[in-house]
């Protein structure tokens, strides 16, 4: 079986004069690298195929795969991680990961807290920045978190994040609504522990496969999970496998939101628990990271005693059964 692959190096969009913000999202050379050794490894044939545009042309050219295992995340507009799966759709080829709904949806972290929330799952009240004038209206506790709506990667997260007054949260809205050209989504802080859960299937034959509790160290320059912690996490945060109740209460929070929102084959879910120790729906990841060495899913992975080669096969499998 001929096996595509599209994927954003970080490095191409570096060299085309983007930000380091900008591709913040983006992946390694090495990701690539690993996921192909996998697909080896499981007999598949792969083909570097790239990114959208060298997708398109591949398709003009009249290249095709049985299934193209893609991790673009794209750059530009809400359905950005939505553009491949859509045009892949459009040439009926098969595809790992999530459709283009649940893709577009998703990136919105808004919209999905109100689908789940009208849905019964417990996430933290929110609001919705679209422009400087809805700010004086926000009518939640203090302290708040403040993010923007549609990126990853903790890109927009820094120490400056939690606010504790109207005049923090003007100065960090008005910052992000600026810097990032998006709504701004600003939520009731969530005080305690923080959990994200790796989840592998679709449907009723998705199953939590383990949960990590972020740590950040007392030392660590930034007190919140943001886009630098993330990216220099070594030294400065702890992550913890998830164990007993508070393991079974988050995993059925998070499959709970995984089968609703109609996520596919593989991901992760973030949670945090309220002030009363109950789990907080944060945002939902369902084009996940994974670079075999510093990616969350595969790490929970090792933390459960599996390998990488069987998260792919997994993830295969997953998306296999819908076109068998």
């Amino acid at each position: 079986m001929k096996i595509g692959i599209t994927y954003d190096l970080r490095d191409a969009y570096l060299s085309m004069g983007y930000s380091e913000d900008e591709t913040a999202e983006l992946d390694k050379e090495e990701t690539i690298d690993g996921i192909e050794q996998a697909l080896h490894a499981l007999g598949y044939e792969t083909v570097r195929i790239g990114h959208l545009k060298e997708l398109q042309l591949a398709l003009s050219a009249g290249e095709r795969w049985d299934l193209v295992f893609n991790i673009c995340e794209g750059l530009f507009g809400i359905g950005r991680e939505a553009q491949v799966p859509a045009l892949l759709d459009a040439w009926q080829i098969p595809y790992t990961f999530s459709d283009p709904m649940v893709l577009s949806l998703t990136l919105h972290k808004g919209m999905t807290k109100r689908i789940l929330r009208d849905a019964g799952i417990s996430t933290a009240a929110f609001a919705v920045v679209k422009n400087p004038g809805d700010i004086a209206s926000i009518d939640l506790r203090f302290p708040l978190f403040v993010k923007p709506v549609a990126e990853g990667s903790g890109k927009g997260i820094d120490g400056k994040s939690t606010v504790y007054n109207y005049l923090q949260l003007e100065e960090v809205c008005l910052r992000l609504l600026h810097d990032y050209k998006q709504e701004v989504l600003v939520e009731e802080f969530l005080p305690g522990r923080e959990f994200t859960v790796g989840i592998v299937g679709t449907g009723e034959n998705a199953v939590c496969v383990g949960g990590m509790e972020v740590i950040i160290s007392k030392t660590a320059e930034e007190d919140t999970y943001s886009r630098f912690i993330k990216e220099n996490y070594v030294g400065r945060v702890e992550y913890k496998l998830m164990e007993g109740v508070m393991a079974e209460q988050c995993e059925a929070l998070c499959l709970n939101a995984w089968r609703l929102l109609g996520c596919r084959d593989a991901g992760r879910i973030d949670v945090r628990l309220n002030n009363e120790g109950i789990p907080c729906f944060i945002e939902v990841n369902p084009l996940a990271g994974l670079n075999h060495i510093h990616s969350d899913l595969p790490i929970i992975m090792y933390k459960k005693g599996k390998t990488f080669k069987e998260l792919i096969e997994a993830i295969m499998n997953s998306a296999l059964s819908r076109i068998k």
